[in-house]
């Protein structure tokens, strides 16, 4: 269970024009931690590994390996999850309703533009079940300073209303947290997200939309689960991709 220490990580979405290149995910140093193998976990954990640490390069070897971090039972104890059944989003087969493509018309959404802003909202404490910690905060902020997290965001009349982040390596986007402020904002930024990661001829092929868990509201949009071995395959092909999300 434990990570050990090594012996010697219809709207358009608008990109924000400063934001930096990213730097390649698969070329940070290694993890100063042996991180647990979801191939080797029983069926239907979870949970499977405790402690370490959120370093940029601890981060991204877990999602290479098919992990994510969350705190344990809120109370603050780091954990490393791969749910099974896991949740992805294939990009080809996205739910649209009638109503949301009315609703959409209503917002702008833009890439990158406030993550700080996102990240703060999806952390509120008036939120239930809330783990975004600030050291999460902070975590995950280093690594949009590396162009490796990303953010979308979804705004009515210049306010910020809506969005998500995630993480981007290679051909897989893991999505950590989204929220709303206004109705179907959450929704309109999914949305966005896959035009982004799926938009041109061809660009789908491979590539992994990781959602952690399929809940009923992202089912509805397309959302499906699946056993662990079939994640881990999926992800081995979708890491070897070139990411879209970052710049040149």
């Amino acid at each position: 269970m434990h990570a050990l220490p090594r012996t010697s990580a219809h709207t358009c979405a608008v990109r924000c024009p400063d934001r930096r290149a990213a730097v390649d995910a698969r070329r940070l140093p290694r993890s100063a931690w042996d991180l647990p193998d979801p191939a080797l976990a029983p069926a239907g954990e979870d949970l499977i590994g405790v402690g370490a640490d959120l370093a940029p390069s601890t981060v991204m070897a877990a999602y290479a390996r098919g992990l994510f971090p969350m705190d344990v039972g809120g109370d603050g104890q780091l954990g490393w999850w791969s749910p099974d059944p896991r949740g992805v989003l294939p990009l080809d087969r996205l739910h649209v309703s009638r109503s949301l493509r009315v609703a959409s018309r209503r917002f702008q959404t833009t890439i990158d533009m406030s993550f700080g802003e996102v990240i703060a909202a999806c952390a509120s404490q008036r939120r239930s079940h809330g783990w975004i910690t600030p050291a999460f905060q902070a975590a995950y902020g280093d690594l949009h300073a590396l162009g490796i997290a990303h953010s979308v965001e979804v705004w009515r009349d210049s306010e910020l209303v809506g969005g998500l982040y995630g993480v981007e390596i290679g051909g897989l986007f893991a999505g950590e947290s989204m929220f709303h402020r206004s109705r179907d904002a959450s929704k309109v930024a999914l949305v966005a997200l896959v035009e982004a990661l799926g938009g041109a001829a061809g660009a789908r092929e491979g590539r992994v939309l990781d959602i952690q868990w399929a809940t009923p509201h992202l089912e509805s949009l397309g959302a499906i689960a699946i056993g662990r071995d079939d994640y881990l395959r999926r992800l081995g092909a979708a890491v070897q991709c070139d990411p879209v999300l970052a710049t040149d």
